[in-house]
């Protein structure tokens, strides 16, 4: 009984070996499932439509300020011209950003015949003499009075998405888009009435992101590789006649890649905007310290705003262009190929293949990759014109992407942080707002 009080044999106590160390988990793979979690979750593209759209206006509205002081004083302009009628065209389009955002699907659809009727008509009164007005060659400007202008071209690209995605989706709730004539009529015929409007102004920049429009709605659709193949080699033959039947043209594309000046100063613009990225380096010359700007760089606030945005803020600041843009552009995608309602999938289709298409066409000119085409940056050069429409397509995303139902759910979901009392009646129960007061406890009922 010894070596126990209370009489019971001594218990064995066993020595745990000591665990081993579990190898730590590889850092850029906690950061890649964190980033991952992140990316999956439904308002993912909600946000990045939302926040990228309003860096890239932002980002824009400083960097028209800084391209466009010199052009304003040689114009015997102040010198925040520029920037003062942009900052109004913003404001206007956030406006109609939130108006569009905020609509249901059904009176999208139900705007998409009033707009394409109204950009027609626009259009057709720029042909008219004494209304129509010429800007650097191409008579595509209504003016408005004043020192303001409408290019009725912009708002068709957004009259053809809606009317395009509104007349395919009818058509596949009726299963007709599996008979080829169905799928390109009356979209094909309207959508080269749209262009032979435009290219009787000269507008061939313009011409070009209907036609990526137009195949962008017909991929959506399903078309088959032969009917893509046809319709190209069409647009392929109408645009070839059209450039060899213009010298401006034609010496638009002989600079592609070009490094050097002709001794006529051909290909100035192109050789220019080569100049202003070259010497921006790594972080730029600091903002506002462009030199190419000043009279060397013709429309440096409209079409090569990115020439400029590469001199004074340097690589990075570009790449943050870039990255900007691609996040706008997947955000569109995920918004097409997530939803089950055919015209939200067309719309936004439409919408992301428009502006995608239009920046790298502006961007690619700007590098020597593709002809200076005359198309501006979206969002981000100068002009009120086509930052109205753009801002409104830029709505319409917003709206497709809150209306997911996953999305809905999140948004439902969200309470706000502070105000509300936990655990007061649940999530259906009274609010009882929190004070800095102190509540006096319940006394008994003889007390005072």
């Amino acid at each position: 009984m010894s070596g126990s009080r209370t009489g019971r044999p001594p218990v064995r106590r066993t020595v745990r070996a000591p665990a081993a160390r579990q190898p730590r988990e590889n850092l850029a793979v906690r950061i890649y499932i964190r980033v991952r979690k992140a990316w999956d979750r439904p308002l993912t593209a909600y946000y990045l439509i939302l926040g990228g759209s309003l860096l890239i206006t932002v980002l824009g509205l400083v960097m028209v300020y800084s391209a466009s002081q010199i052009t304003a004083l040689q114009m015997s302009l102040g010198g925040s011209y520029f920037f003062r009628k942009q900052m109004l065209a913003a404001v206007i389009g956030a406006v109609l950003l939130y108006v569009a955002s905020r609509m249901p699907v059904k009176l999208h659809r139900a705007l998409a015949y009033p707009i394409i009727a109204g950009a027609v008509f626009l259009m057709a009164l720029v042909q008219v003499p004494g209304i129509g007005v010429a800007v650097n060659g191409n008579q595509n400007w209504i003016a408005l009075g004043g020192s303001f202008q409408l290019q009725p071209s912009e708002f068709g690209k957004l009259a053809l998405v809606l009317w395009g995605a509104d007349l395919l989706a009818r058509k596949q709730d009726k299963n007709l888009l599996a008979q080829w004539k169905h799928m390109l009529v009356p979209l094909v015929p309207v959508a080269f009435m749209l262009l032979g409007l435009i290219m009787l102004g000269g507008d061939m920049g313009t011409a070009i992101i209907l036609t990526a429009i137009l195949f962008g709605l017909l991929w959506l659709a399903g078309a088959p590789t032969r009917l893509f193949v046809g319709v190209l080699a069409v647009a392929a033959v109408l645009g070839t006649i059209l450039i060899q039947s213009s010298a401006n043209r034609l010496d638009r594309f002989r600079c592609i890649g070009a490094t050097e000046m002709g001794p006529d100063g051909s290909c100035w613009q192109a050789v220019h905007g080569i100049y202003a990225l070259a010497s921006g380096g790594l972080f730029g010359s600091g903002l506002g310290a462009s030199v190419e700007k000043w009279g060397q760089l013709p429309e440096a606030h409209t079409d090569f705003i990115f020439a400029v945005t590469g001199e004074e803020l340097g690589l990075a600041g570009t790449l943050s262009v870039l990255a900007l843009f691609a996040a706008l552009g997947y955000a569109g995608i995920r918004v097409a190929g997530g939803s089950e309602d055919p015209f939200v999938r067309y719309a936004a289709g439409g919408v992301t293949t428009w502006i995608t298409a239009q920046a790298v066409i502006n961007i690619g000119a700007v590098l020597g990759l593709l002809p200076i085409a005359g198309v501006p940056l979206p969002l981000f050069s100068y002009g009120g014109s086509a930052l109205l429409p753009t801002m409104f397509a830029i709505g319409l995303l917003i709206a497709f992407a809150r209306d997911e139902p996953a999305a809905r759910a999140a948004l439902a979901m969200r309470q706000p942080r502070f105000g509300r009392k936990r655990g007061a009646g649940g999530p259906t129960g009274p609010r009882r707002w929190n004070t800095m007061r102190r509540r006096a406890t319940a006394r008994s009922s003889g007390e005072r």
